[in-house]
């Protein structure tokens, strides 16, 4: 897959079938819609483009509107990326989504940013596509064009688009709620997130078991709900997707705490994995963490060594449900 953030730039495509969205988790539902865009382009010896933006128009949109309750993405644009290169797509192209381009007319679109830059041989979009300013452009708008630009549109039917838009929701509210199974399923895949590992107060290591605390690299990046989870982890040597790299990435098994640590009196939240049977210096590297099965909640014990057996525990359980 050839990725493209320069839309002055772009190669001429051959007979170009393309769709548009922002593909944030890469789910089950997209998936479907890859599998037509796919299809459709063996039909015509055509290539598949994937039009995508950066930063997610919610975000450009929400600041605009001084929102106080941001979205949060199941995936960041190189994770995205990478889940989409998987899919054996040709090209993706990542436009650059800022106010002054969420203002153009719906035709300008069309004209300016379809049609001159891509040349679209079929354009897939859904029933309820809207685009331009004021969300005015639509299906019927660019069927109206496809004479005078030469392309062909079709549509995403209802019941694909419905899968997508229950799956997003779906999947965000499952990883509020600690439901990783929906979670999981939903996306096809297990839920992950990357971070780097960074010191921490080392109550981990007094307790027997020393943990990673990792810092989030990407601060708009969904994180589970708060309490234990089993995981695998993988470490980079630098903070980096891992796009065609899978066969050098060792995993390792794991459990997570994400919360407050209410025992010690803990008042920010932090993230801490325990990877077994580890002790290799991972600090200042670049954590990836598979959330693979929610154990149980945080909760506060009444002394550490309440604290001690239950983390002894956790782990006999993660083990168990990672199949170790």
């Amino acid at each position: 897959m050839l990725v493209h953030r320069d839309i002055n730039n772009l190669p001429a495509f051959k007979n170009a079938i393309v769709t548009i969205g922002t593909f944030d988790g890469v789910h089950t539902g997209h998936l479907q819609v890859i599998h037509q865009l796919k299809k459709e382009a063996a039909a015509v010896n055509g290539e598949t483009v994937i039009i995508t933006f950066d930063p997610h128009p919610r975000m450009v949109i929400d600041a605009a509107k001084h929102s106080k309750t941001p979205i949060r993405l199941l995936t960041t644009l190189d994770e995205k990326t990478e889940l989409l290169a998987k899919q054996n797509i040709d090209h993706l192209v990542i436009v650059s989504f800022t106010q002054q381009f969420s203002e153009q007319t719906a035709t300008d679109y069309i004209k300016n940013f379809l049609a001159e830059k891509f040349h679209p041989h079929t354009i897939i979009i859904g029933y309820d596509h809207q685009f331009g300013k004021n969300r005015t452009g639509d299906y019927k708008l660019l069927e109206a064009y496809q004479s005078q630009f030469h392309y062909t549109v079709k549509e995403i039917p209802e019941y694909v688009l419905h899968h997508i838009i229950i799956s997003s929701t779906n999947i965000r509210n499952a990883l509020k709620q600690n439901d990783i199974t929906t979670a999981n399923e939903c996306l096809g895949y297990s839920y992950f997130f990357g971070g780097t590992v960074v010191h921490g107060d080392k109550l981990g290591r007094k307790l027997g078991y020393p943990t990673a605390n990792i810092k989030i690299n990407d601060e708009n990046k969904l994180i589970p709900a708060d309490g234990i989870y089993a995981v695998k982890v993988s470490i980079l040597n630098r903070q980096s997707s891992i796009i065609n790299r899978q066969s050098q990435i060792e995993y390792y098994n794991g459990m997570m705490s994400i919360g407050v640590r209410p025992t010690v009196g803990g008042t920010h939240r932090v993230i801490e994995v325990n990877i077994f049977d580890f002790d290799k210096d991972i600090y200042g590297k670049n954590a990836r963490v598979y959330v693979e099965h929610f154990l149980r909640p945080e909760i506060k014990f009444d002394n550490l060594e309440s604290l001690k057996q239950q983390i002894a525990i956790d782990k006999i359980n993660s083990l168990k449900l990672l199949g170790s």
